[in-house]
């Protein structure tokens, strides 16, 4: 079951918002409604357990109208949100509060700290608006700020903080709350270019740790793309497109996302996995030499992966160095395999096998267990950077 389920949300306002669904539901435009705008139009998507949602847009697309509705700040005017099973539209206001208590955490993108109290009570905030006792919520604060990378700033006040840090401390007090879903709104885009990378590196790395659900609103692609186990793309208060960096990169929806993810940094998002071939046929290190000139020959190629009985990696034979093998009467083509060939992760990113793709061998793709998952090769990686066609939409 996912943790977040969004089931046809519409958020209308204005005047005869009910009737103004029903003219979206018909097929009227969102710009021909008289009367009312429609922010968030027929919306629908589940939020999987421990991954993070990025939801992407421009300004005016409906993504921080769609994360309100979310933890009920905003209600829907029609369709519903599920948070595990529960239906929060349709609990009371103070069921509401309760359920954001216990399941949701926001971080803001302006801090919302309060400037006269110190770090500390800023993360413990929340805490204390749930009467935990005092111990408690220091204990909890403290905690979080560690986790943050505050460890030892709890009594300065906010002023005394860079804009990185306070974001640090927006982040720590709703870490503080030890709530499951944490909901982020543009949380890091009034930090300077420097800092917003330490965020993300910051929010990837306690994701790793911590395992929370996130749902995490952005206008920058490139954030998207970095955060996102999946993006949603919206436009125009519908979402568009969802899937992972990849899906998106490689076959956009419509020709708008493809002119919109053109100038993205695909060595940066685009990882091993994506771009990597079948390993193809590989050679048993029980093989004899000439067994695998045969086999290199029938193939037409001039190297191949040997791997154990048990599918590991061994390295890789060259023809002429199975020939050279078989000229010393080699029972096998083990004295025949080299290391010289680089390896790496499925989600090693693109960006870090530039330089290995000019070496004479393929990269090698192995998953923990030295398994051969597949090669990539420098045609591979041109062919994945170069930018998908634009999506036709003429039928």
């Amino acid at each position: 079951m996912p943790t977040v389920r969004a089931e046809k949300l519409y958020k209308v306002f204005g005047r005869r918002s009910q009737e103004a669904v029903r003219r979206l539901e018909s097929g009227t435009p969102r710009d021909e409604l008289d009367g009312a705008t429609a922010a968030v139009v027929d919306a629908s998507f589940e939020v999987r357990d421990g991954e993070i949602f990025v939801v992407m847009g421009l300004s005016g697309s409906g993504k921080s109208t769609l994360l309100r509705m979310l933890n009920g700040l905003l209600p829907a005017t029609a369709g519903r949100v599920f948070v595990d099973d529960q239906d929060l539209t349709g609990l009371s206001k103070g069921e509401v509060r309760q359920l954001r208590s216990r399941r949701m955490s926001m971080v803001f993108q302006h801090f919302a700290l309060f400037p006269h109290r110190t770090v500390l009570d800023n993360t413990a905030y929340g805490l204390r608006v749930q009467g935990v006792p005092r111990d408690e919520r220091v204990r909890r604060a403290e905690e979080a700020l560690r986790l943050v990378g505050l460890d030892g700033w709890g009594d300065r006040l906010p002023k005394q903080l860079s804009g990185g840090m306070r974001q640090r401390v927006g982040l720590a007090r709703a870490l503080a709350a030890d709530t499951d879903i944490l909901l982020m709104d543009e949380a890091f885009s009034a930090l300077d270019p420097l800092i917003r990378k330490e965020m993300q590196d910051q929010l990837l790395q306690l994701q790793a740790e911590l395992g929370k659900t996130i749902v995490f609103i952005t206008h920058d692609l490139n954030e998207a793309m970095r955060l996102g186990d999946r993006v949603a793309m919206m436009r125009d208060g519908r979402i568009v497109q969802i899937g992972t960096a990849d899906e998106i990169l490689t076959t956009p929806a419509d020709e708008h996302i493809a002119r919109f993810v053109r100038d993205v940094d695909r060595t940066r998002v685009l990882t091993a996995s994506s771009v990597m071939r079948p390993p193809g046929r590989t050679l048993a290190t029980s093989s004899g030499p000439r067994a695998s000139i045969h086999t290199m020959r029938t193939l037409e190629v001039t190297e191949m992966f040997a791997v154990d009985p048990d599918g590991g990696l061994v390295g890789i034979v060259t023809a002429a160095d199975a020939v050279a093998a078989a000229a010393r009467g080699a029972n096998t083509v083990t004295s025949a395999v080299s290391n010289g060939f680089t390896e790496a992760g499925p989600d090693t990113p693109v960006s870090d096998l530039l330089a290995a793709a000019a070496e004479q061998h393929p990269i090698a793709v192995v998953d923990d267990r030295r398994r051969l998952l597949g090669v990539v090769t420098p045609a591979a990686i041109l062919g994945a950077l170069t930018p998908a066609q634009e999506v036709s939409t003429d039928a």
